[in-house]
């Protein structure tokens, strides 16, 4: 038989099943429970953001994704904080990662690839605009909607202008190998921009051919690839295509080209649709410092609630004779040593009912979860009456209540059934 469920609620969120899991966050999806809307929760732990001096990059992280408000960005909608976590409530993105949808159909057709890529450089164009940089763009940070659109994710290792030396350029070497510009390798300092384009570059080759431009067992010598440019497209490109791509993948990021000359390329000029969005939001940043502070106001609650085991078709046919459903719920069948009753009440209210019910009758009441144990206090023919009760889940709005006799007298058991006012 079915178990009973633990919900888990922060603030107005229910959590639902892990949909991703890292070194220090975990991803579960969940649902507004006031407005029924899907989304996921990045929860990550107080102590080992901590311990690993990881405050910073968390929220650096928080402002970014709440700077960019596009369409083909996951969007944060807040964060919450708690004693020991962090929660970051975001866009529930269905379709899962662009990466997959190579790996299980390999390279796309090119009206398809570039209409993802049109979305990509819609993204970082718009994220460059609000001085951020993503420096961690590859397949398995692009998702997909419900309906195909491309979603730009994991802002971790992103970096804002704020973080712009004097020499106006970023000094931090991360990202993916694979999809790193040369000139971010190389330690001497590079452009947000034109790095990110590089990626961006590496993404193209990939959708379009289905596997990486720059590949080596060996790091040493994948990096002098990288730092050379030295990659060639399939036959199976479009010359436009491959000229664009060549573009990109220029080792040079002075040479290399810029967004505005690839808005008015010819391939990917090729049905492009500008999105359409409010550019104005205005964002509040003040609750980045409030989610890592000690002090109770600013802590979201959270919640773990026992729901009643549910009952599937295959457990109602165990619990009733001779196979007949209508048995389990015939309020004039002979009481023998238990019982089953339905009620539409909500599960909290019909344990509340039992135990008034029970007391008057002299009934010392113990209570774990849904289910319950009546003893009465005084000793009857066999002893202390024990009765044991649970209520299941049938359906949303129907629960199922089983009362039966653990101990002592079956007639004073039915005498019991009979003069409380059972739910």
């Amino acid at each position: 038989m079915s178990t009973a469920k633990v919900k888990r609620r922060v603030g107005k969120y229910e959590l639902g099943r892990t949909i991703g899991e890292g070194t220090f966050a975990k991803v579960r999806f969940a649902r507004n429970s006031q407005t029924g809307e899907a989304v996921a929760i990045k929860i990550l732990d107080k102590e080992k953001v901590l311990k690993n001096k990881m405050v910073e990059q968390i929220k650096r992280e928080i402002a970014t994704m709440k700077l960019i408000k596009h369409p083909n960005v996951v969007r944060l909608y807040e964060v919450m904080g708690s004693k020991t976590k962090i929660f970051l409530v975001l866009e529930f993105v269905k379709g899962g990662e662009l990466f997959d949808k190579i790996v299980n159909h390999g390279r796309l057709r090119e009206d398809e690839a570039r209409k993802y890529f049109q979305q990509l450089i819609n993204a970082v164009d718009y994220c460059h605009s609000r001085g951020v940089y993503h420096r961690d763009l590859k397949p398995e940070n692009l998702l997909l909607d419900e309906y195909g659109n491309l979603k730009v994710s994991d802002f971790g290792l992103s970096a804002l202008s704020l973080q712009v030396r004097d020499d106006g350029l970023l000094h931090t070497t991360c990202g993916t190998p694979n999809y790193v510009a040369p000139e971010v390798l190389n330690d001497k300092g590079y452009d947000g921009t034109t790095a990110d384009l590089w990626s961006c570059g590496v993404i193209l080759f990939v959708l379009l051919a289905g596997y990486l431009p720059f590949e080596d067992d060996s790091v040493m010598t994948l990096y002098k690839k990288i730092s050379f440019a030295e990659f060639s497209c399939p036959s199976w490109l479009s010359s436009d295509a491959t000229r664009l791509i060549t573009r990109i993948l220029d080792p040079n990021p002075i040479t290399r080209i810029s967004v505005p000359e690839i808005l008015e390329d010819a391939w990917f000029k090729k049905g492009y649709k500008p999105p359409i969005f409010d550019e104005n939001c205005v964002t509040n940043l003040d609750d980045i410092d409030a989610v890592f502070k000690d002090s109770e106001e600013h802590h979201v609650t959270e919640k773990k609630e026992e729901q009643p085991a549910a009952l599937n078709a295959f457990d109602l046919i165990s619990m009733s004779k001779g196979l007949k459903l209508g048995n389990l719920f015939d309020g004039e069948q002979e009481f023998k040593r238990e019982t089953r009753f339905t009620s539409k009440s909500p599960a909290n209210e019909i344990i509340t009912k039992i135990e008034e019910a029970a007391k008057p009758l002299g009934f010392d009441v113990q209570k774990k979860n849904y289910k319950m144990r009546l003893e009465n206090l005084k000793a009857g023919r066999k002893g202390n009456l024990n009765i044991a009760t649970e209520v299941f889940q049938v359906a949303p709005s129907l629960h199922m209540v089983e009362v039966r006799k653990a101990k002592g007298d079956t007639l004073e058991f039915h005498k019991v059934l009979f003069s409380a006012s059972w739910p």
